[in-house]
């Protein structure tokens, strides 16, 4: 018997499953803590955080609607998320969408 990457699709599944859980996790973590005590860098982080999750999201529901060429590139398939994860941590540190900045300066307002 021979295993391969790509060739068991339970296993991607249950791999993007856990990296959306896990980012969902510590995305919570940081939400939820004391918004009173903290430093304006830590409030800018969790900004950034929330911008580059919500823009991986939009990257995974934007590959849907692509055809299904590349579907059999088992790379892809694999380390798919890891790529749209490293794509929305770029856009988010160039701040070009601004959607972190706006957020944190109506938290900073609201402190």
């Amino acid at each position: 018997m021979s295993i391969a990457i790509g060739e068991d699709s339970l296993l991607g599944a249950s791999n993007a499953t856990w990296n959306t859980s896990n980012s969902t996790s510590k995305l919570e973590a940081k939400l939820n803590s004391d918004l009173e005590t903290s430093s304006d860098q830590e409030l800018m982080d969790v900004c950034k955080s929330f911008e580059s999750y919500f823009v991986e999201q939009m990257f995974k529901e934007m590959r849907k609607t692509v055809s299904d060429t590349e579907e059999d590139n088992e790379y892809l398939n694999y380390f798919g998320d890891m790529l749209y994860q490293e794509y929305a941590d770029e856009v988010t540190e160039s701040g070009d969408m601004g959607i972190a900045q706006m957020l944190y300066e109506s938290m900073k307002r609201n402190k």
